[in-house]
C-alpha cells in the first residue's frame, strides 16, 4: 500500500511539474535563436528542440572550427561546451537553463553571455532533470566577471 502511494504522489508530481514547465514556458517572449553546434553532437539537437517548444525560432548551423568560432563570438575557453547560441546580442555557451536565458533576456544584465561549461547531466538537452545541479556563469562586460548568474536545481537559482 505505500508503495501505491508513493507512486501515485510521485505521478502526480511530474504531472504538476509538467504542467508548471508548460506554463512557464509560454510566459517568455519568443526569441530568434541561432545555434551553433558542435559537428555530430546529438545533445545540442536536444537543447534546440525544447527551444523550440518554448517557441523559440530556432537556426542551426555547424561549427567548423569550434575553438575559433567560440573564440571570436567571446566564449571563454575556459567555459566551452558543445554549442554556442546568438540571441539580441548575448551569447549563451552549452546547456543553459532557459529560465536563465529569459532572465537575460528580459533584464539586459551588462554581461557578454552566459555559460554551462562541460555538458553536465540533467541539464537541458543532457536529460532535462528539474533536481540536477550545476552552476552558470556570467562572463564578459562590466557584470560578467565569472560570477555565478544562476543555480539549477536549487530552492534560490537566481545568485545575488
Amino acid at each position: 500500500m505505500t508503495d501505491r502511494r508513493r507512486f501515485l504522489t510521485l505521478l502526480a508530481g511530474t504531472a504538476f511539474a509538467g504542467s508548471t514547465l508548460s506554463l512557464s514556458a509560454r510566459a517568455a517572449a519568443p526569441v530568434d535563436l541561432e545555434i551553433f553546434k558542435s559537428p555530430g553532437c546529438g545533445c545540442c539537437e536536444g537543447w534546440a528542440d525544447l527551444a523550440r517548444a518554448r517557441g523559440h525560432v530556432v537556426t542551426m548551423r555547424e561549427f567548423t572550427d569550434p575553438d575559433a568560432e567560440k573564440a571570436a563570438l567571446g566564449v571563454p575557453g575556459a567555459l566551452a561546451s558543445c554549442h554556442t547560441v546568438r540571441a539580441e546580442g548575448y551569447v549563451f555557451e552549452g546547456h543553459v537553463p532557459f529560465e536563465a536565458l529569459d532572465a537575460v533576456l528580459r533584464d539586459r544584465p551588462a554581461i557578454a553571455g552566459l555559460a554551462v561549461p562541460g555538458m553536465p547531466m540533467g541539464s537541458p538537452g543532457m536529460g532535462d532533470d528539474p533536481d540536477a545541479r550545476f552552476d552558470v556563469i556570467a562572463f564578459g562586460g562590466a557584470a560578467g566577471d565569472g560570477r555565478v548568474f544562476y543555480r539549477a536545481g536549487t530552492a534560490t537559482p537566481f545568485a545575488s
